[in-house]
């Protein structure tokens, strides 16, 4: 479960409130090309913006509309006793798992992370993905502190960001990491542009942006790497280059992603919560260019042929790998 590729799609508003038949609508699209998972509340979706109740709403209507691909739910918050109580109201809406980022307003220690993820697991009945994403939580965590949390009980799999440049290099990071978590704990790519490389050195799954708006061109990298192809999985990643300029150059994939999404039509404009303004005309229209350039958007339906033909290939080794849990 914890293997392939995780799609993690926006969650869309309009009038300042969740908009639940776009919502459903990026749920099914990724329910049909096949994506191994589906991440809810993760940064693409917005978490932090949405209270209690809306984070609720999300990850039940994620549920109705998943089919049979498992959902994870982000569950960050401030505190340890609100990152607690989400948890229970994603363990209620049917996640199959939960991503946990470590939130503060005041700078976090090691010891403070070490002890959020060790109340919020032993209280959890489904496994729990740990969420390293310092580009948004401002907390980067050591190796040691990826061994300390692992061994806790639930715990299942660690989102990385992203790894080196150095293909070596790469492989060394995913192994010095490995050689510190349980053999039951998965480690997983995050940072879209790393996607091809970190797969290559060694890592089970992606956790990807891109995935949740366009998920034919992630399939095709994702399984080109699981199945040992790594050039054809670099030149998947090099052909989505573009976008990847995209992110650095407007500081972020969440406003290019809105944009991608606004431009195909499967989100209403100004999708993202105030105040984020998304991105400004001349902007959106760059990103635009980029899509047809590529021809991303006529991908979509052969892939999600593809990715429900796929018995006996990736998915099935994917589940084959799943981890069980201590």
């Amino acid at each position: 479960m914890f293997t392939g590729l995780s799609a993690f799609p926006l969650t869309p508003l309009v009038d300042d409130t969740v908009d639940e038949p776009a919502y459903a609508g990026l749920i099914a699209r990724l329910r049909d090309a096949g994506v191994d998972s589906i991440t809810a509340l993760g940064s693409t979706g917005s978490y932090a913006y949405l209270s209690r109740e809306e984070r609720r709403l999300v990850v039940r209507r994620a549920v109705e509309n998943a089919g049979s691909v498992p959902v994870f739910a982000g569950i960050g918050a401030m505190r340890t006793s609100q990152v607690q109580a989400l948890a229970d109201d994603a363990q209620d809406a049917g996640a199959a798992a939960v991503l946990l980022a470590p939130l503060g307003y005041q700078a976090l220690t090691e010891d403070d992370v070490f002890g959020l993820y060790q109340d919020v697991a032993a209280g959890l009945s489904v496994p729990l993905i740990v969420y390293d994403n310092p580009g948004t939580t401002h907390f980067a965590f050591t190796t040691e502190l990826y061994g300390r949390i692992a061994a806790l009980p639930n715990v299942a799999s660690i989102k990385i960001p992203g790894v080196p440049v150095d293909a070596a290099a790469a492989r060394e990071r995913v192994a010095a990491i490995r050689a510190v978590v349980p053999a039951h704990v998965t480690v997983g790519v995050s940072g879209d542009p790393f996607a091809a490389r970190g797969l290559d050195a060694g890592c089970d799954a992606w956790y990807s942006v891109i995935a949740g708006t366009l998920p034919a061109p992630a399939l095709a990298l994702t399984r080109a790497a699981l199945a040992g192809r790594a050039d054809e999985a670099n030149r998947a990643s090099e052909r989505l280059a573009p976008l990847w300029d995209l992110f650095a150059q407007f500081g972020g994939s969440l406003r290019v992603v809105a944009a991608v999404a606004e431009h195909l039509g499967l989100v209403r404009p100004g999708s993202l919560p105030l105040p984020l303004r998304g991105l400004d005309e001349a902007q959106r229209a760059r990103v635009a260019a980029v899509v047809d350039e590529l021809g991303l958007a006529s991908q979509e339906a052969p892939a999600a042929a593809a990715g429900a033909r796929d018995p006996g290939g990736d998915r099935e080794r994917a589940r084959r790998r799943a981890p069980i849990l201590p």
